[in-house]
Formats: C-alpha cells, sequence, structure tokens
C-alpha cells in the first residue's frame, strides 16, 4: 500500500468534500463507473469527505449533477500540483539536477556498518577499534582497502580464525569466525572450596578431596563454604582443591498476576497511512496527516523495492496507524488458573538445572480486588556445589 500511495502522490490527487441528500446515490454511481475513491468518512449525514485522482474528480462532475449535491476541493496534493506552480521557474530544473547529483554522492559514502558472526568479542568494541583506525561511517566506499582492514582485525583480536569484508550499496559488512575455546575449568593445581551456589537443605555431602563441613539437615545459604580445602593438620594448614558432591533440596518459587476484568483493543477498519524518508539519524515525514484516533496501533515496515539486492542511501519506512477501541471483558477463572500456572511453570523451568529432579509442584490461588494471583512453588534435589578458588594471599 505505501507503493500505492506514493504512485498516486507523483500522479496527483485531491481532497474533496460531497454535500448533499442523496449521497449513497453519488457513491453507487461512482462505484458504477469505476472512479477510484478511497479514505471515505462521513462528517455528518449529509457531507462526505473524502480523496480522489485528479481523473476521478474530473469523472465526479457528471454525477454531482445528476444526484443534485455539491462538491468542494478541500485540497490538492502530489508532484503535478508543485510542478504547476513551479512551472516557470528554471531553478526547478537546477534543483533537480542538484537532486541527482546528491543522491549520487550519498550513494557512494558508508551509511552502515554491520558486524556478523561474532558472539564472544563484542559489536561495539570493533566498531571502536575500527573508528580509530579511521573506518568509520560517512567515509567513501571506494577508498576502502579490505585486505588491510581484514588483516587489522586479525591482528587485534586473536580469536578471530576468519575476516572478510565486503560492501552492499552503503553499507558495510565485516563477516568473522571466532575460534572455538574450551570450557572455562578450574586447574586441579589450584587450591579451592566448594560453596553453595543457592540456598537448600542439604540431603548429603560427600567429600573426595577436601573437608565436608555440612551434614544432612543443616540449612546453607548461597556462598556458604560446603566443603574446604583447607586442611588443618596438627597445628598446619594444607590447602587443597577440593572435589566432592553437595545434594540438597532447593526450592523455585513464582507469582503470576492477571485481571479478571481485562482491557483489550478491537480494531474498527479505520486505516491512515503515511510515508517517512530517513537519511542516517534524520528522518523526514512526506505528506502526513494528523492522526484523528483517540487509541490506536502502530505499525512501521520499511519498503524495500530491490529486496535488499541494492542498497540505497535513504530508507524509506511507510507508518501505518489502526485505530481501536477499547473493551473490557471478563475472563474466564478456570481458564486464568490455568494459562496462569502454565506460564508460571515454564517461567520456573528456565531457572532449574537440567540435571536437577524435580520432587513436587504447589499450586495456591488468590483472588483481591479484581486480580488473580497464582502462586507456585517447585522442590527440586540437585548439587549446589561449585567451585570457587581458594586467595592465598
Amino acid at each position: 500500500m505505501g507503493i500505492i500511495k506514493i504512485w498516486l502522490y507523483l500522479k496527483g490527487y485531491v481532497i474533496i468534500k460531497i454535500e448533499g441528500l442523496t449521497l449513497e446515490r453519488f457513491l453507487n454511481l461512482a462505484a458504477t463507473k469505476d472512479i477510484y475513491l478511497w479514505d471515505i468518512k462521513r462528517i455528518d449525514y449529509t457531507i462526505l469527505k473524502m480523496k480522489t485522482t485528479i481523473e476521478g474528480f474530473k469523472s465526479l462532475k457528471e454525477i454531482v449533477k445528476k444526484v443534485g449535491c455539491q462538491v468542494e476541493i478541500i485540497d490538492k496534493i502530489g508532484l503535478p500540483f508543485i510542478l504547476y506552480k513551479f512551472r516557470n521557474r528554471k531553478m526547478l530544473g537546477i534543483g533537480i539536477v542538484i537532486f541527482l547529483i546528491l543522491v549520487m554522492f550519498l550513494s557512494s559514502i558508508v551509511w552502515d556498518i554491520e558486524i556478523i558472526g561474532n558472539s564472544i568479542i563484542d559489536t561495539q568494541d570493533i566498531i571502536k577499534f575500527l573508528e580509530n583506525e579511521n573506518i568509520k561511517l560517512g567515509m567513501i566506499k571506494y577508498k576502502i582497502d579490505k585486505d588491510y582492514i581484514e588483516e587489522l582485525i586479525l591482528n587485534q583480536f586473536e580469536i578471530f580464525s576468519f575476516v572478510n569484508i565486503e560492501t552492499k550499496g552503503t553499507k558495510l559488512i565485516l563477516e568473522v569466525k571466532e575460534q572455538t575455546l574450551p570450557p572455562e575449568q578450574l586447574d586441579m593445581s589450584i587450591p579451592c572450596n566448594i560453596v553453595a551456589n543457592k540456598k537448600g537443605v542439604i540431603i548429603k555431602a560427600i567429600a573426595r578431596n577436601g573437608k565436608t563441613l555440612v551434614r544432612k539437615g543443616d540449612i546453607v545459604e548461597k556462598g556458604q563454604i560446603l566443603i574446604t580445602g583447607i586442611i588443618d593438620r596438627e597445628d598446619e594448614y594444607t590447602l587443597v582443591h577440593s572435589e566432592g558432591e553437595v545434594l540438597a533440596y532447593t526450592r523455585y518459587s513464582i507469582k503470576v498476576e492477571e485481571p479478571i476484568i481485562k482491557t483489550i483493543k478491537e480494531e474498527t477498519g479505520e486505516v491512515i497511512k503515511f510515508q517517512e524518508i530517513k537519511i542516517g539519524k534524520k528522518a523526514f515525514q512526506l505528506f502526513k496527516e494528523e492522526i484523528p484516533f483517540k487509541y490506536y496501533n502502530e505499525n512501521i515496515k520499511e519498503i524495500d523495492f530491490f529486496k535488499n539486492k541494492i542498497k540505497l542511501p535513504f530508507k524509506i519506512f511507510t507508518h501505518e496507524y489502526k485505530e481501536v477501541e477499547l473493551k473490557e471483558i471478563k475472563q474466564n477463572i478456570d481458564f486464568l488458573k490455568k494459562s496462569t500456572y502454565i506460564q508460571g511453570v515454564l517461567e520456573l523451568n528456565e531457572k532449574i538445572p537440567e540435571d536437577a529432579k524435580i520432587q513436587s509442584k504447589d499450586v495456591k490461588y488468590y483472588i483481591n480486588e479484581g486480580i488473580l494471583s497464582t502462586y507456585i512453588v517447585i522442590e527440586t534435589i540437585e548439587d549446589i556445589g561449585e567451585k570457587h578458588m581458594i586467595n592465598i594471599n
């Protein structure tokens, strides 16, 4: 629809007001003669406001006379009317030439830098390094030495095993591949304690190396030492690398709230659109109309004429506003209990380790001031120990 609106703008159209007592007959005759009318709005019982093309307006004159209505042009929009205003101005032609030269110049500049393939090294760190090497937005893309930049990046970031640079339109694309690193492990020669990574009730603690400090039934807090690597032997301290397993009951809980009376948005079918041109961080709105809706949903969509095959120095967006009405609905309590329970369990499952064994699930529901509160508690058995290096200093 955005392309159609641009086409209509290039052809030119008018906003008109039709006044009379035979408006329905007027619309029927216009439809019979295939006259394109859009954005039809009823102002009151005897007045309609709408848009039509220049050709459509000429064809409407006969219909208006036949049904006894009056027509009035409210506004003229589009390129033909602009050209008519400037028909005797030579500067217009000069302006068009300057505009084309400007577009060609802007097409030769890098307006965007995209980094692909990095997960360990932050994108902003790479961009900051490139900026320090004068490789940044605004540079002429034909002056880019790809081999030089690839070598710079490989020397700066040793984790990269591969770098490739290419330009698409006004975008500089930098593709990298990172070396696969082994998981970080604590060297067996480094003294360490095993500490609790969360609160729990101890079931059993087995030390294969080091000394156990907790027993069955103890309640431990996060950060508490479970197996120590500091061994006291005849007034002498020996530091060892602790090894062992500490199983504990752990608890995960969540509260999910949902209003029983819920406000929903329902579309009325009324829609208004306008286009926006964006050059870099600057945005320019084209023939924008005031949004006549009190409540609406906004949808922004980029118009890609070349399906990503050609990158232009600017972007065109369509802003679509759909009118909505706010309605209150009463939700079914039983359905609400099930949906909040499922939502809560799914969120808790993301926090529970894969190797944890679920022992029980408990759920309670409360209703207060029109809000359903769902409390869920899941109890598990899991190994809560993690190694922490002993600071010798």
